[in-house]
């Protein structure tokens, strides 16, 4: 019961969007209704596991909940905006969807029900992606139509496909880390292989130009890690594949910079409205440097860019400062901080003879940059549906990488009671160094993830 409702979870808040269920309860929707029975079902399990260390996210997660918490006391202090429960709904959906790391992290499952979760993930992943390249082929490939945008299962209008975009950019390195690491499993590194060609078609029929920019990037960091030769080959061969590409995706490209009358360049309105409104932002920021409090910038901004009123930041970081001043944007810069801090920890802790660890690894630290970029020309951080599968897999992995350890300190420790040398060995440490015997080195249990 209890992995089915992690995967029933799992698989929902990805297509909460286009699939909206109502529950009939204000301010709660289906997947709090999966996360509290999955907590239950959490507390209801009486198999003993081994106690898991704290949380390594844990520190900078309370201190980005108590910046949003900050933010919405100074939105309802400041008056205006829309009503209490509007505010605590948005409240809400902030603190909810990194909880899924905390409910990742405790899930009670083993070594190889984590990596089946972890595995859904990227299914689901995958999924998403052929959606939207069902959508893609249906609008065709002619020329560029802004209305004929695939947004997969992130929305039932084009008006989301940067949203799917980035998504499918996060996963870009996942994939490819699998399809570069997994050099004796063919099947796996097949199908690594297939996610990445899956999600570049994904963002193909997005049509959106940032995430073209992140899959790029996610790629190269991946290859650059692997191997300086292999990112000079895969640089030439993304170069050389460019002539190839459907028009209707170099045209969304050239869009970015137009010729004025007078023969000049200048960039798209797209582009120019984000600069205008970051530089509003900022002008609002000077004005209410504590914050304008949270989900009141679309309310503010057209006192500072009057041709935007009503509109989103499209760019969270400028959201963040604007709305929760500069406690708001630390919490959020330290929270990215640890995420990096963290994925250098998975590296350090997979195992180096073990290639599906290693390449988790490998592919999670990039996802955590791609995730970061995602948020420069957009603002998706708080939306569920990007978002969610993001704190599960961080919950996931350090969960599948603490078992992972503690079953080969067990199996080491096992195999050490079984060798008399050793066991003579650790006995007496002097007289086998005397004789010129290799000391090994101390075994320690590490401990398993949270029960």
């Amino acid at each position: 019961m209890l992995r089915a409702l992690l995967a029933v979870l799992i698989v929902y808040v990805v297509y909460s969007l286009h699939y909206p269920l109502e529950t009939g309860i204000p301010g709660v929707n289906v997947s709090n209704l999966l996360f509290g029975a999955i907590v239950v079902a959490i507390l209801a399990r009486r198999d003993a596991l081994a106690p898991a260390p704290p949380a390594t996210l844990k520190g900078a997660l309370l201190l980005f909940f108590a910046s949003l918490v900050y933010a919405f006391l100074l939105a309802r202090a400041s008056g205006g905006g829309d009503d209490l429960m509007t505010d605590v709904t948005y409240l809400k959906n902030g603190l909810f969807y990194p909880l899924f790391y905390f409910l990742a992290l405790r899930c009670r499952l083993d070594l190889k029900q984590t990596r089946q979760m972890i595995i859904l993930v990227f299914a689901v992943a995958a999924l998403a992606a052929v959606q939207a390249i069902r959508q893609g082929l249906d609008y065709g490939l002619g020329s560029f139509v802004e209305t004929h945008r695939a947004s997969g299962p992130f929305g039932t209008t084009f008006a989301m496909a940067n949203r799917a975009g980035v998504y499918y950019a996060m996963y870009v390195p996942m994939f490819t880390a699998i399809a570069l690491t997994f050099r004796r499993q063919k099947l796996w590194r097949a199908a690594g292989i297939a996610g990445v060609v899956l999600m570049a078609l994904a963002i193909m029929f997005t049509y959106s130009r940032q995430s073209y920019g992140i899959a790029l990037v996610g790629i190269a960091l991946v290859f650059l890690r692997r191997s300086l030769v292999l990112s000079i080959l895969m640089a030439v061969a993304v170069v050389g594949l460019i002539g190839y590409l459907p028009s209707s995706v170099t045209e969304r490209v050239q869009e970015t910079q137009q010729r004025t009358a007078s023969g000049g360049v200048e960039v798209d309105p797209s582009t120019a409205s984000r600069w205008e409104i970051w530089a509003g932002a900022m002008d609002m920021w000077s004005d209410h440097p504590l914050g304008v409090g949270l989900n009141r910038f679309k309310d503010t901004i057209g006192r500072y860019a009057p041709k935007f009123e009503g509109y989103d930041a499209h760019n969270y970081y400028v959201l963040t400062l604007a709305e929760g001043g500069v406690f708001g944007i630390a919490a959020l810069l330290w929270l990215l901080f640890a995420l990096l801090r963290f994925a250098r920890r998975l590296r350090q802790a997979a195992p180096p003879d073990d290639a599906e660890a290693q390449g988790l690894a490998l592919g999670y630290g990039v996802f955590v940059v791609c995730m970061a970029l995602g948020n420069l020309y957009g603002s998706p951080f708080s939306e569920g549906a990007v978002m969610g599968n993001f704190w599960m897999l961080c919950g996931l992995l350090e969960r599948y990488m603490a078992l992972k350890n503690a079953g080969r300190a067990d199996a080491a420790g096992a195999q050490a009671e079984d060798d008399p040398r050793l066991a003579m060995i650790e006995r007496f440490p002097l007289a086998a160094r005397a004789a010129g015997h290799r000391l090994p080195e101390p075994r320690r249990r590490l401990r398993g993830p949270a029960n």
